[in-house]
């Protein structure tokens, strides 16, 4: 049995004041030729909302739940949390955490997919703090990704449900589901595997939309899955369509009610709150849309009982087998490879999570 003595939530991390707007969005996009009124277009969206974004307290909202969660099951492993480009900074975690004894911490990143910046840039992160810590810095290993696991399936269905029954009555029935996601270039959502299961990231998510359907009940339900928050160079293919052009496709097309489901994301940060809440909202509404979003998983129990399950497994075996994940066809439940998810950037990288 591994020996974990800690767990550790990785995250994105945001600013928390309109002085650590500018900051923190040089950090996301560093080295990759942003030009600098694309930041201050950005930046716009935190100062329309004092310059704090939620996803800081989200994690601090998850980190107690957590704590409670771990406490009722018998699990004492202390708990760290680091971001990837905002305080708290992984790399002070990990220095804590060596500096407290820790030898081998289980980590949770608030990702659930396979991708280059939702995988293997945090894989890369880890590797980095850990290098700067030193020799006595302590081995950290990454829960697998659960995008088709119950306690992320189960909350996203009830929170479908709930919003479709704020939408008119007559329309509850016909209403369009909309997935989304954060758009990638094209080139790294190929990238997402070696060999036969490249393009995991589009196949784990078109898997979670189907598995999130099929328990929402009620009438059939058509659905489609679309992409938000691209950022790149018009040149650079991405992932599409966007969630805007969707919404135009069906209004197009009669559909009177969308609810729009962001399965790309774990919490209702800036990307769910500006993106979806406001932009695809008002989209929605010049066409002639009723509309409604449906809530991440945040804080859900489910989701909670799911972080703690995950840490039991890896508690119980190092090399544990899918536990109660819902397989899916394809091979789609199998562990990354060691070399999940490299990119080789040939282009601008994804930065439209600074809105995060």
């Amino acid at each position: 049995m591994p020996a974990y003595d800690a767990f550790l939530l990785v995250s994105f991390g945001g600013p928390e004041g309109p002085d650590e707007v500018m900051p923190f969005l040089e950090n996301v996009t560093r080295g990759r030729g942003i030009p600098p009124e694309r930041l201050a277009g950005v930046a716009e969206h935190y100062y329309a909302v004092g310059g704090v974004s939620p996803i800081n307290q989200q994690c601090r909202d998850l980190l107690e739940v957590i704590r409670a969660d771990f406490r009722s099951g018998g699990l004492s492993l202390p708990v760290y949390w680091g971001n990837r480009n905002w305080k708290p900074y992984l790399d002070d975690t990990v220095r804590s955490m060596a500096a407290n004894g820790i030898q081998r911490a289980v980590a949770f990143v608030t990702s659930a997919y396979s991708s280059y910046s939702g995988c293997r840039q945090y894989l890369d992160d880890i590797d980095r703090a850990r290098a700067a810590t030193g020799p006595g810095a302590p081995r950290i290993d990454k829960i697998r990704r659960f995008y088709d696991h119950p306690g992320f399936i189960e909350p996203f269905a009830e929170s479908t449900r709930a919003a479709l029954a704020t939408l008119p009555a007559a329309l509850r029935d016909q209403a369009h589901l909309v997935f989304t996601a954060h758009s990638v270039p094209a080139a790294m959502a190929g990238a997402s595997g070696p060999g036969p299961v490249r393009g995991r990231y589009v196949a784990e998510l078109t898997e979670a939309a189907r598995l999130i359907t099929e328990r929402v009940g009620g009438a059939p339900r058509s659905w489609t899955l679309a992409y938000q928050s691209r950022s790149g160079p018009p040149s650079q293919p991405w992932l599409e369509p966007d969630v805007g052009d969707v919404l135009g496709e069906l209004a197009g097309a009669g559909a009177k009610a969308v609810v729009v489901v962001p399965v790309g994301f774990v919490s209702d940060h800036m990307e769910v709150r500006h993106d979806l809440d406001r932009e695809a909202a008002q989209r929605a509404g010049s066409l002639g849309l009723a509309f409604a979003r449906a809530a991440t998983p945040g804080c859900h129990p489910r989701f909670v009982s799911m972080i703690t399950e995950l840490v039991r497994e890896r508690l119980a075996l190092p090399d544990a087998g899918p536990g109660d994940r819902l397989v899916s066809p394809g091979g789609l439940d199998q562990d990354c490879a060691a070399d999940c998810c490299r990119y080789a950037a040939t282009a601008v990288r994804p930065s439209g999570a600074a809105r995060a």
